[in-house]
């Protein structure tokens, strides 16, 4: 076990000090996992590291990502804006809607591209207006971090609890009788949309804006509505008995989100008569996150057979004894502080396991449902990178994009907004968490 944690700690500290090189350096431990598996240091073999992956994950993932890409170009996002902001009175309400329109469309699509398609709006705003733009793109930023969590295609946490819980695309709304995890997402943004008018409380100049974009593709809007309710349908599909069919039903989310790509790819280069879609598509692809979650697996398998996760969570449980509300407490703020400064993607996959079996050392051993935990952690993981700069990708995405357009960010005017944002958002969605999944 030692020399397996050993290995784990070591591909953290280079994922954490050589960033630009973390799929390598996870796919260069996962060999090294394996390897040491051969060796008989513990029972890990190249059958069941692959056997790890969690293929569904990386297919939704990789066929989201697709999607986004022509849904960004049809220019459709800019259109809703600024439709938006032309019923808004002033500056306070437009930097507000902005924020609350950005985190609608990151609670279906990936955070960075969220930014990518509202902060042209937020910076013509600001350059019509004559007001910095830094406070704008931050409120867009930390707004689309906060609704990642809300559904299973918003972030990639998210896919990841869905995929590890089993969980499908209605459990983050109605789960088990019970309200999920959505409805403390959007608790959290009611609270930091108060939190905003607050801060844009003095930005009472007046805004009149004019429906100036044009859409004339809305087949990737449709195909973006199409993946929502094909992956709700595929929750009420019953599970097969075994063989090919079982394999299949496993990925069914995946292979929605591919096909659906594929079916927006063949139609955007037939209608433009050019294979520049399919170029755009795979340029914008994330290609490390993809190679970083399909290191990532086989790590935590490796961790797993050797006993890391097990010490782990007994570690956790001897710290919280077996009070579940002192343990829930744990998982969501240390989650907050640690997303604050690495990356939550690793921490959540590394983490999702050790929850299950805190859960289960849970109650004298007889161990009590993890959800409660596992919502936490999706919490504590998804806000917490909104506290710092370098927090989460969407932040730096946001910061590039002022740095590019000439305006300098300190640290302190990121703070001024992350901060109230981070906690407002982050303790309305405990207390709720708690209240519905923990009593």
């Amino acid at each position: 076990m030692i020399a397996a944690l050993i290995l784990f700690l070591a591909t953290y500290v280079l994922m954490l000090s050589f960033q630009k090189y973390r799929p390598w350096i996870a796919l260069t431990s996962a060999v090294i996992f394996i390897i040491l598996g051969y060796c008989g240091v513990f029972p890990m073999d190249l059958g069941s590291a692959l056997a790890a992956v969690d293929y569904n994950v990386l297919l939704m993932i990789g066929g989201t990502m697709g999607i986004v890409t022509l849904f960004i170009e049809s220019r459709m996002p800019a259109l809703l804006a600024e439709l938006l902001i032309s019923k808004v009175p002033n500056v306070k309400w437009a930097v507000t809607v902005l924020a609350l329109f950005a985190g609608i469309i990151s609670a279906f699509v990936d955070n960075v591209a969220t930014v990518l398609m509202v902060a042209p709006v937020g910076l013509a705003i600001s350059k019509k207006l004559k007001i910095s733009p830094v406070p704008v793109l931050i409120a867009i930023a930390v707004s689309s971090n906060l609704q990642g969590a809300a559904t299973l295609v918003g972030d990639t946490t998210s896919i990841l609890l869905g995929g590890f819980a089993g969980m499908n695309f209605l459990d983050f709304f109605w789960m088990n009788g019970k309200p999920g995890i959505f409805w403390g997402v959007e608790l959290g943004a009611l609270a930091s949309t108060v939190v905003l008018l607050f801060l844009f409380r003095k930005e009472k100049q007046a805004v009149s804006a004019q429906i100036e974009t044009k859409v004339t593709d809305y087949v990737p809007t449709c195909l973006m509505l199409a993946t929502v309710l094909l992956l709700i349908c595929a929750s009420f599909i019953p599970e097969p008995d075994g063989g090919f069919l079982a394999g299949v039903y496993g990925m069914r989310s995946g292979l929605i989100c591919v096909t659906l790509c594929v079916v927006g790819l063949i139609y955007s280069c037939t209608r433009r008569k050019s294979s520049a879609p399919l170029k755009s598509v795979l340029k914008d692809l994330d290609k490390d996150t993809l190679l970083l979650l399909f290191g990532l697996f086989m790590i935590i398998e490796g961790i797993r057979s050797a006993g890391v996760i097990d010490a782990a969570a007994n570690l956790f449980h001897q710290v919280s004894g077996d009070n579940p509300f002192l343990l829930y407490t744990l998982i969501v703020f240390v989650s907050v502080i640690l997303s604050a400064f690495i990356d939550n993607i690793p921490y959540v996959a590394t983490m999702l396991p050790v929850v299950q079996g805190i859960a289960a050392l849970m109650n004298g051993g007889a161990g009590m449902e993890p959800y409660v935990f596992y919502f936490g952690l999706l919490t504590g993981a998804t806000l917490g990178g909104n506290l710092t700069p370098i927090g989460a990708s969407a932040n730096i995405a946001a910061i590039g994009i002022l740095r590019k357009n000439g305006e300098t960010v300190r640290t302190r005017d990121f703070l001024r907004i992350g901060v109230p944002f981070t906690l407002s958002a982050v303790l309305a969605g405990y207390i709720y968490i708690w209240l519905v999944w923990g009593m």
